[in-house]
C-alpha cells in the first residue's frame, strides 16, 4: 500500500474539508468564550453548532441551506418542548414516543432529513431530563439557537466563497474509488490468486462506487451552474464526472476466464508484468482523483505510453514463442485483454487533456444530455407519502417503532438509580447513532461503538493522567474532534474513538477532575446501549434482509435485460441512442449493487434468517458476470454491420428470450410459447470456419509475425464478439435456473 498516496487522498477530501469546517465553527466561539471565562455558562452553543454541522450532507447547495434552515428550527423546537416538559415525568415518556416516531419516519424522504430526524432526537436526549440546560430555560434555549444558527452562516459563507469545491471533491473520490477497483482487478493477473476472495472485493467495492456515484450525481445534476455549463469550471466537472462514469463502465468489463489464461500463461512472467501496469494506472487514476480534490492540475507521473509499449513487446515475444493451433484461442482472449488496458489507457490520458483545457477549448465541452433524468430518486414531501407508509408493511414505520421502543426502554433504564448511571442522555444517544433499519448494520455498528468508546476511553484517560498543559490539551481535542468529524461516514470505529476523546476533554475543560466518573459512566452507558439496541432490533419488528431479495433480484434482471436490449440496439443501428443507453447502464449498475449489498448484509443476519444463501450467492455471481459481459460488448465501437459472420439478431433474441425467462419467473409469470422458442435459436455464422481455417494455416507454417500494438485482426473480434455472446448466454441460461431453484423454495 502506497501510504503517501492514502494520506493525500485522504487529507484532500471531502470529509476533511467538512470535519475541519464544523471543528473550527465549534473551537473558535469556544476559545473566545473561554478568554472571557464565559464557555461554562454559554457551552450549549458550541453544541448548538455541533449539531446542526453533523447535519450536513453532499449535495447540492440548495437542498443543503434549506435542510440546515430546518434543523435550526427543528432542534430549537424539541429543545424548547423538552426543556419545558422536564418536571412532568408522564409527558416526558409522551414526547419520547411522539419524537421517536415522528423524527423517523421522516427518513422516507430521503438521507437528508433522515439525518435531521437523528439529530433531533439526540438534541432530545440532551433536553430531556433538564442536566445540561440547567434553570434559566429561556437564556438556555437562546444561547442553543444562537449556536445553531451560527454554523448556518459559517456554511453560507463558506459556500459562496467555494462555490464548486464540494463538487469537485466528490468527483476526484469517484476517480480515488476507481482506482482502487483498478487495483482490486489487477490482482487477477498476480501468481496464485484467490478467485473467489477477489470476486468478493470486487463486489464490495462495485457497492461502495455506486453509493458514491448516486450522491454525486445529485450534488452535480442538481448544482445549477455545473448543469447549465455556464463556467469553464462547471463545464470541465460536468465532463470529468461524466468520463468517470464511462471509465467505470470500462473498468467493468470482464476479461473471460481468469483460471484459463493462467493456466495457459501463469509460468510466462507476461500476467504479472500486466498486473504492474493495471496498478501504474491506478496510481494515475489516484493522482487525478486528488488533483480534483485539492484543486490543483494534474499531471501524469509516469510516461505510460512507454509502458504500455513495452507490455505489448513482451506479448508479441509471447506470441512469437508459443503461437499454435492449440494456444490461438488464449493468445487472442490475452490480446483483447490488451485491446481493453489500451482503451483504459487512452481514456486516462483524455481525462488528462480535459485538465489542460483553456476557456475557449472548453465552451466546446457541452454534453447535450438532459441530466434531469441521471437524478436520484427521491419521495416529494407531502403527507400521502408518510400516510402511506404508517402500516407493518412499512421498513419505515416498523423502524420508527424499534427505535421509539428502544428509546424508551433506554430510558426507563436510565431512571433506574441502583444501576448508578451519571450521564443518562449517552445511552439515548447511543441507541440513536447505532440503531439503523438493518439488523447486520445494526450489530456492525453495536461492535465499532463499544470497541471505540473502550479504546477511546483509555486514550483520553492517559491523556488527561499525563498532561496537564490546558494549550496542548486544547490542540488534541481539536485534532480529535476533526478527526471525528471525517471518519463519521466511512471508519466508525476511528470516529467513535476519536469522539470519545474529544467528549473527555470537554467535560475535562468545563468541570475538571471528574474524568474516573466520566470514564465510567461512558463505558456503562455504551454497554446499556447496546444491549437494548441489540435485543429491540432482534425481537421487535424486524426486517431482515431476505425480505426484500426477490424485489431486489426483479429489479437486476429487469435492468440487466434492458441493458443488453439498449446495447443490441446501438450495436445493430435499430433504435435508442445513447440518451437511453446510458439510462439503462446506470439503472443496472444501481440495482446490481443494491442487490449486491443485501446479500452482504443478509449474511451477518441470525443463522435462521439466512433463507435461500447459496442459490441467492449464485443469482448476485450471475448478475455481475451478465452485467459485466454486457460492459464489455458495449466497447465496441463498430456496428454489426460489419461483422457479418456473426448472426447477431438471432443472439439477441436468444439472449433476450433467456433474459426474459427469468424476469418472468422471478415475477411469477409464465413465458409465452414464442419465448421458450427464441431461447432454443440456434445462431448462424461463419467465425468457427474461420477460426478452424486459421488453425490450418499455423499448423502449415503460415504464420506473419506483425508487431503493432493499434493492429487487431477480425478474426480476433470476431472470436471475442462471439464468445461474450455466448458467455452471456451462459451466464442468464444458469441464472434463469437458480431463479427456477429459488421460486421453488419456500
Amino acid at each position: 500500500m502506497n501510504y503517501t498516496t492514502q494520506l493525500r487522498k485522504y487529507a484532500t477530501s471531502q470529509y476533511i474539508n467538512s470535519a475541519v469546517r464544523i471543528a473550527l465553527a465549534i473551537v473558535i466561539p469556544s476559545i473566545i468564550l473561554a478568554h472571557f471565562g464565559l464557555l461554562r455558562e454559554f457551552f450549549l452553543f458550541p453544541m448548538g453548532t455541533s449539531f446542526v454541522g453533523l447535519t450536513d450532507q453532499p449535495g447540492p447547495f440548495i437542498r443543503r441551506r434549506n435542510s440546515l434552515i430546518l434543523a435550526v428550527f427543528s432542534f430549537c423546537a424539541v429543545a424548547t418542548v423538552a426543556s419545558l416538559l422536564k418536571n412532568f415525568p408522564p409527558f416526558i415518556y409522551v414526547e419520547i414516543i411522539f419524537f421517536g416516531m415522528f423524527f423517523s419516519m421522516i427518513g422516507i424522504y430521503g438521507q437528508r432529513l433522515a439525518a435531521v430526524g437523528s439529530l433531533s432526537l439526540v438534541v432530545l436526549a440532551i433536553f430531556v431530563d433538564g442536566h445540561l440546560a440547567g434553570d434559566d430555560i429561556l437564556k438556555s434555549l437562546v444561547i442553543f439557537f444562537l449556536g445553531c444558527v451560527w454554523f448556518l452562516l459559517v456554511f453560507l459563507v463558506v459556500s459562496r466563497i467555494q462555490p464548486y469545491k464540494l463538487a469537485a471533491q466528490m468527483i476526484g473520490e469517484n476517480y480515488t474509488d476507481l482506482a482502487d477497483y483498478l487495483k482490486i482487478k489487477s490482482k487477477f493477473y498476480q501468481k496464485n490468486p484467490d478467485f473467489d476472495a477477489l470476486q468478493r472485493q470486487v463486489i464490495s467495492q462495485q457497492v461502495k462506487i455506486k453509493n458514491l456515484q448516486e450522491e454525486t450525481r445529485e450534488t452535480v445534476f442538481k448544482t445549477r451552474t455545473i448543469v447549465n455549463e455556464s463556467t469553464t469550471t462547471s463545464r470541465l466537472l460536468m465532463l470529468m464526472f461524466l468520463n468517470s462514469i464511462d471509465l467505470h463502465e470500462k473498468l467493468m468489463t470482464s476479461e473471460s476466464d481468469y483460471r484459463k489464461i493462467h493456466e495457459s500463461f501463469g509460468d510466462s512472467g507476461f500476467l504479472q508484468s500486466v498486473q504492474q501496469y493495471l496498478m501504474m494506472l491506478s496510481d494515475e487514476l489516484s493522482n487525478i482523483g486528488i488533483a480534483l480534490q485539492s484543486g490543483t492540475k494534474a499531471k501524469p507521473i509516469r510516461k505510460i505510453d512507454e509502458e504500455l509499449t513495452q507490455v505489448f513487446d513482451q506479448y508479441f515475444d509471447l506470441r512469437s514463442q508459443r503461437l499454435s493451433p492449440e494456444t490461438l484461442e488464449n493468445l487472442m482472449i490475452l490480446r483483447l485483454i490488451l485491446v481493453r488496458i489500451n482503451d483504459i489507457t487512452t481514456e486516462i490520458q483524455t481525462i488528462y487533456r480535459v485538465f489542460s483545457q483553456d476557456a475557449k477549448m472548453a465552451k466546446s465541452l457541452s454534453t447535450g444530455l438532459d441530466y434531469s433524468k441521471f437524478v436520484p430518486s427521491e419521495e416529494k414531501l407531502n403527507f400521502k407519502v408518510l400516510r402511506d407508509n404508517v402500516s407493518l408493511k412499512s421498513s419505515h414505520f416498523r423502524h420508527s417503532v424499534r427505535r421509539t421502543v428502544a428509546l424508551l426502554v433506554g430510558y426507563l433504564l436510565s431512571k433506574m438509580h441502583f444501576l448508578g448511571i451519571g450521564h443518562s442522555y449517552w445511552i439515548l444517544i447511543t441507541i440513536t447513532a447505532i440503531l439503523k433499519p438493518a439488523y447486520a448494520t445494526t450489530k456492525h455498528r453495536n461492535l465499532l461503538r463499544l470497541y471505540g468508546t473502550t479504546v477511546g476511553a483509555v486514550a483520553a484517560y492517559l491523556l488527561l493522567y499525563f498532561i496537564s498543559n490546558d494549550t496542548v490539551l486544547l490542540v488534541i481535542l481539536l485534532l480529535s474532534m476533526i478527526l471525528c468529524f471525517s471518519f463519521l461516514k466511512w471508519k466508525y470505529f476511528w470516529a467513535v474513538l476519536f469522539m470519545t476523546i474529544y467528549i473527555f476533554l470537554s467535560f475535562n475543560f468545563l468541570r475538571p477532575g471528574n474524568v474516573n466518573l466520566i470514564f465510567k459512566d461512558r463505558i456503562l452507558d455504551t454497554a446499556i446501549a447496546g444491549i437494548v439496541v441489540v435485543a429491540v432490533s432482534y425481537f421487535v419488528l424486524p426486517v431482515w434482509e431476505h425480505s426484500q431479495n426477490l424485489d431486489l433480484m426483479q429489479k437486476t434482471s429487469r435492468s440487466n435485460m434492458n441493458y443488453f436490449r439498449a446495447v443490441m440496439d446501438f450495436f445493430t443501428n435499430q433504435k435508442g441512442g445513447i440518451m437511453e443507453y446510458k439510462l439503462c447502464r446506470k439503472d443496472a449498475v444501481i440495482n446490481l449493487a443494491n442487490l449486491s449489498d443485501n446479500f452482504q448484509r443478509m449474511i451477518s443476519d441470525p443463522k435462521n434468517q439466512q433463507k435461500r444463501l447459496q442459490n441467492l450467492h449464485q443469482f448476485v455471481n450471475t448478475s455481475h458476470l451478465i452485467t459485466a459481459y454486457i460492459a464489455s460488448f458495449s466497447q465496441y465501437q463498430k456496428s454489426a454491420q460489419d461483422y457479418p459472420e456473426i448472426d447477431s439478431d438471432a443472439w439477441k433474441r436468444k439472449i433476450l428470450a433467456e433474459l426474459t425467462r427469468t424476469d418472468s419467473l422471478l415475477n411469477h409469470k409464465e413465458p409465452d410459447h414464442e419465448i421458450l422458442t427464441e431461447s432454443s435459436l440456434k445462431p448462424g455464422g461463419t467465425v468457427e470456419e474461420l477460426l478452424a481455417k486459421r488453425k490450418k494455416e499455423i499448423s502449415e507454417n503460415d504464420i506473419v509475425n506483425h508487431r503493432n500494438p493499434n493492429r487487431i485482426t477480425h478474426l480476433t473480434e470476431l472470436k471475442n464478439l462471439t464468445e461474450l455472446l455466448e458467455l452471456l448466454f451462459d451466464a442468464a441460461k444458469e441464472q434463469r435456473k437458480v431463479a427456477e431453484k429459488l421460486m421453488s423454495q419456500p
